[in-house]
């Protein structure tokens, strides 16, 4: 597995140290032994987990290092940690904060910052429309929602300047395509995940200069 994992790494040309790739191998042992009890993710083998899950989200690690290596993150439905766990141990510089509905997952989340020590890694029980009003400079997620959910559930959590990130599987036109004016998409940035053959891509936006805010409204989740 620690073969597997460099190899992916070198594939999306990072540069793991040791004690990261230590990190993710353990993470990933975690998520597999908390799963039955949890249901932290429908994948269960261990091979599978690193494909779909670690090389999914280690992807987008070299965009978000050419965008802010660095500040305040908040990963949204982040469900067992991804990608926030991934982001928290490859970005030590963000500091990384997941949130969840369930209980649970926040949890475990938590089990991983204190087994992994990682002080840059926290975890939240709450609906993101309800946290106080934040500064994240980066808002993102994965599977957690539509583009317009995602930015209008969110919006008050953004930092001025700051950007959402959102993980998708093909490029959403028809999402993009209903996002209000003061959403402006500045980047569709297609992904390359080594040994998944489907498509990926990560969709980048910000409020609209001189955009009107929209109303958050409560997911049904």
């Amino acid at each position: 597995m620690s073969a597997a994992l460099d190899g992916i790494c070198a594939a999306l040309g990072l540069r793991a140290t040791p004690a990261q790739t230590a990190a993710l191998l353990q993470y990933l042992d975690l998520l597999q032994r908390w799963n039955g009890t949890y249901n932290l993710t429908a994948v269960r083998d261990p091979a599978e987990m690193l494909t779909q899950h670690l090389a999914d989200c280690l992807a987008l690690i070299p965009p978000l290092q050419r965008h802010a290596a660095q500040g305040r993150l908040l990963d949204v439905g982040s469900g067992g940690g991804l990608p926030g766990v991934v982001i928290a141990v490859m970005l030590p510089g963000m500091d990384v904060t997941c949130v969840d509905t369930v209980g649970k997952k926040a949890a475990f989340v938590r089990q991983v910052a204190a087994a992994l020590r990682l002080p840059n890694l926290h975890a939240e029980h709450a609906r993101v429309e309800q946290m106080p009003q934040g500064d994240f400079d980066v808002v993102t997620s994965r599977a957690f929602a539509s583009l317009v959910d995602f930015t209008r559930w969110t919006r008050a959590r953004l930092a001025p300047g700051g950007a959402w990130l959102a993980m998708k599987g093909k490029q959403p036109g028809d999402e993009i395509a209903a996002l209000p004016v003061d959403v402006q998409v500045f980047h569709v940035e297609p992904l390359a995940v080594p040994g998944l053959a489907a498509q990926r891509c990560l969709v980048w936006m910000r409020p609209a200069a001189g955009g009107a805010p929209a109303a958050t409204e409560a997911p049904s989740n």
